[in-house]
């Protein structure tokens, strides 16, 4: 991606910020995170749409506890997006049957995106959440080619070889002339709910260093809490049924100055 070219970039009607939620590699909590801080914006009193991005892993779906299958307007054709929890939301996890493998080479995941994009019936929105697979492949670079991205933001824990994929999401992002929000360090540590002991159990400061060595913000830390995962097996976000906890008020500060920086 040396040479990332954005001309084809389309406005969206009545979007008027985007937000990519990204990750440099899996399994760092980026989907969780990104359906939270999309509720949390919500609470704050946002009109919020989520666009889960991953074609071949949705899991959005499951996080927000939607089962039906969304519906053609039927004067425009266009897809009317699912709502919970105070926003708009669409997926592939919710156009094909539970389970079903999505076999599909890259200029088919291009289409869909501009389905999701430009033929979704979004209304009127303050900001559309998109929740980015994994890494830097074919989704990444159709969105930041064609979407009009206000911005984004990165998702990391403070592992070593997570810390190092931070670096291909940057420059991607950077190369394709998408402003950086900030980095959110997740599975910073773990709290023994028994003798209340702190473990870092991925390291500690790794996100906050990294931040300072690409000059981007660092938006907070999110602990390695058990609750986080079971409210998203349950189809209920933690801010949505426990933002007095510790992480669901980390969560709502982030979504506060993702906010505001989006504003700025």
């Amino acid at each position: 991606m040396n040479n990332v070219q954005t001309h084809d970039r389309q406005p969206i009607p009545g979007v008027k910020d985007m937000l990519a939620i990204s990750s440099g590699k899996g399994g760092v909590g980026k989907s969780t995170l990104s359906a939270n801080l999309a509720v949390a914006m919500a609470q704050q009193g946002l009109a919020v749409g989520l666009m889960d991005t991953d074609i071949y892993g949705p899991n959005i779906p499951g996080m927000l506890g939607l089962v039906e299958k969304p519906e053609a307007d039927r004067d425009s054709g266009r897809i009317i997006p699912l709502q919970a929890f105070g926003l708009k939301a669409i997926s592939m996890g919710l156009l094909v049957d539970a389970g079903a493998p999505i076999i599909w080479r890259g200029p088919m995941l291009a289409k869909m995106m501009a389905q999701f994009l430009f033929n979704v019936e979004w209304g009127e929105l303050d900001v559309l959440v998109l929740d980015l697979p994994p890494g830097t492949g074919d989704v990444q670079i159709t969105l930041t080619q064609t979407a009009p991205l206000t911005a984004a933001a990165i998702v990391t824990t403070p592992s070593a070889l997570a810390l190092e994929d931070v670096r291909r999401g940057v420059q991607m992002f950077r190369q394709s002339e998408v402003p950086l929000l900030g980095l959110i360090e997740n599975m910073s540590h773990f709290v023994c709910d028994q003798c209340q002991h702190t473990s870092t159990i991925f390291g500690r400061g790794g996100g906050q260093e990294t931040a300072r060595t690409f000059d981007i913000p660092f938006l907070g830390e999110i602990p390695l809490d058990v609750q986080l995962r079971t409210s998203a097996d349950q189809g209920t976000p933690l801010v949505a049924q426990a933002a007095e906890t510790p992480t669901g008020q980390a969560l709502t500060r982030i979504a506060a100055a993702l906010t505001d920086a989006l504003k700025s």
